[in-house]
């Protein structure tokens, strides 16, 4: 089974910044992070998400 969103797990990871960190950011709770990491994320979200791991990972 292919784990959904592997690219953003794995940068975020990479970068030292937790799921938790990037909900906050995106003003939603850790578990409802989870949950839309379940399935694939539109390319739009992704960026949103990469942006938002970059711009933890300078602080």
């Amino acid at each position: 089974m292919k784990t959904a969103n592997l690219e953003l797990r794995r940068t975020a990871k990479a970068n030292g910044v937790s799921l938790w960190q990037i909900a906050d950011k995106l003003g939603i709770s850790e578990p409802t992070m989870t949950r839309r990491l379940r399935s694939e994320l539109p390319e739009n979200e992704k960026q949103k998400i990469l942006d938002i791991i970059n711009e933890l990972a300078k602080e």
